[in-house]
């Protein structure tokens, strides 16, 4: 996935969940964030910032902010996407080759099961799935956690997701881990306890939980790597529970 135009710039404060005010150059502007969760660890004074041009000539801002520089306790940089549109994005382009499928799978976007609306429906020489993404930003200590705020809606899908195997369809949870360097995901008890909690009973009905992390540049994100998921004291390895 590839940005337009894009700018670097210094973050200077969070006005709402959907915007922002940084230093570009020498001039303060507002900018649209494209994330909407707390983000409190990213989003701090005087961090580096990646901004977007935006498509749209008739809005309010004239920028995206899609990325941060995190300064970890090391001293060292991670660069961060966190833009939440872009994990749906990114993995419709990677799927065909994910190994997740076939190479002559057929996908469906926004498909509608039960009470909730799944991001992919697939259909796979006799196989029929659904996938949902859950874009990954938060890091701690080497370790991907989502979510970094309490999501009823995750939750829900998580349970449709089982609902589903239960009749005879598959069904997976995608964690799109929008960074580099992380060495495992683990859902953040701390957080969102009933959300982790939804999890492990989806895993144990038979959802199949991946995790994939990103090479980010400012530009642009691409998915590389399975990376191994735990569930408490339980590590599931790329593959370990695919049919």
């Amino acid at each position: 996935m590839k940005y337009n135009a894009v700018k670097r710039a210094i973050f200077c404060r969070r006005i709402n969940r959907f915007l922002g005010e940084v230093l570009l150059g020498d001039e303060k502007i507002t900018v649209h964030i494209k994330n909407t969760g707390r983000c409190r660890e990213l989003l701090v004074e005087g961090a580096s910032v990646y901004l977007s041009k935006a498509s749209l000539g008739n809005r309010k801002t004239a920028f995206d902010l899609i990325a941060v520089i995190k300064r970890k306790e090391d001293g060292s940089d991670l660069l961060i996407n966190m833009d939440s549109q872009a994990p749906n994005a990114v993995v419709a382009s990677f799927l065909p080759q994910s190994g997740i499928f076939s190479e002559s799978a057929v996908y469906k976007r926004e498909v509608n099961f039960g009470k909730s609306r799944f991001d992919f429906y697939v259909e796979d020489r006799g196989r029929k799935a659904f996938l949902e993404v859950k874009g990954v930003t938060l890091e701690e200590d080497g370790c991907a956690l989502f979510p970094d705020a309490p999501t009823q809606r995750g939750a829900k899908h998580l349970k449709e997701l089982a609902d589903a195997v239960k009749i005879g369809y598959e069904a997976y949870v995608l964690f799109l881990i929008q960074m580099k360097g992380c060495t495992w995901f683990t859902p953040n008890h701390k957080t969102d306890p009933v959300f982790c909690e939804a999890l492990r009973e989806a895993v144990r009905g038979g959802v199949q939980a991946l995790a994939f992390d990103c090479r980010v540049l400012p530009d642009e994100m691409i998915p590389e790597q399975p990376i191994p998921i735990r569930l408490d004291s339980d590590l599931i390895p790329f593959g370990s529970e695919r049919q």
